[in-house]
């Protein structure tokens, strides 16, 4: 099991950056990948990116794969999600997840596969 907790959301005007954390606890043992989600109002949760247990490996969704990094610090257990550009469209609440993973991939942004979730953060687009 996880706890995660996200933080960094805010108002940024368009063109501008954001960096989102996502600080995890380990409740069990076992290898986790940690995604990140948003949803707009509205719209249906869709997945942003994801990153392995090792770190290397990382999964983005071609809508904003060219915008981001996510990246991630093991000694802190926190996942960051820089985001660039940002757009009115990338308005919406940002949640990060854990799913039980291999220690070496992260390979699925489906919201469904994931069972651990924080309680969000907002981040609104606007001039």
């Amino acid at each position: 099991q996880l706890q995660l907790v996200e933080s960094g959301g805010g108002l940024v005007q368009p063109g501008g950056s954001l960096r989102l954390s996502c600080t995890f606890s380990r409740l069990t043992s076992g290898n986790y990948a940690i995604g990140w989600f948003r949803q707009a109002p509205g719209k249906e949760r869709e997945g942003v990116s994801c990153i392995s247990e090792w770190g290397a490996d990382t999964k983005s969704a071609d809508s904003v794969k060219d915008r981001l990094l996510i990246s991630k610090d093991i000694a802190k257990n926190t996942v960051y999600l820089q985001i660039d550009n940002l757009k009115p469209e990338d308005t919406a609440v940002y949640y990060c997840a854990g799913r039980r993973s291999s220690y070496w991939y992260c390979t699925s942004l489906d919201p469904t596969e994931y069972g651990y979730w924080g309680q969000g953060t907002q981040v609104t687009v606007s001039s």
